[in-house]
């Protein structure tokens, strides 16, 4: 059959792309239980004290994160008992993958706020908190008390 037009006289020409390049799939089944989230600890000082406007801790990622382990995001401060934030806040990110313990840890300073001061001689919480999924609401990853006796507020305090 003949037919008027360019496309009518079509020879192929040789090996295309698709034809010549084999693809190739890695399958990598991860089951839901093996895989998770780092944990996260709290190395508190000594003294369960704060007497300062500021305090110190030291975070520690309990495991490397690897292709089983992904890392952790918190957010990171200190609460009253009735959950009035009365410090700064950190938001942290917990993805070393060091095999080294030493490196895995995250030294956490925070200054104390004027609201602070409302609550001296009382219990508050250094809090560690996780996003819900993708919305904004946080959750309790875990906690550690503190009691807070400050000797004499300042004005210095942020």
């Amino acid at each position: 059959m003949r037919i008027k037009g360019a496309g009518s006289r079509f020879v192929h020409g040789g090996a295309t792309l698709q034809e010549a390049v084999i693809p190739v799939l890695r399958v990598g089944k991860r089951r839901e239980a093996d895989v998770g989230k780092v944990e996260v600890q709290i190395i508190a000082p000594s003294r369960n004290l704060i007497s300062s406007g500021q305090t110190s801790v030291a975070l520690y990622q309990a495991q490397p994160v690897s292709e089983k382990q992904q890392q952790r995001d918190l957010l990171a401060g200190i609460y009253a008992q009735d959950g009035t934030l009365i410090s700064d806040e950190h938001q942290l990110a917990f993805d070393f993958t060091s095999q080294n313990p030493r490196e895995r840890e995250l030294p956490i300073t925070f200054l104390l706020s004027r609201e602070a001061d409302r609550f001296n001689n009382q219990d508050v919480f250094l809090k560690l908190r996780e996003r819900v999924g993708k919305t904004s609401h946080f959750e309790d990853y875990t906690s550690h008390r503190f009691q807070l006796r400050r000797g004499i507020s300042t004005d210095f305090d942020f």
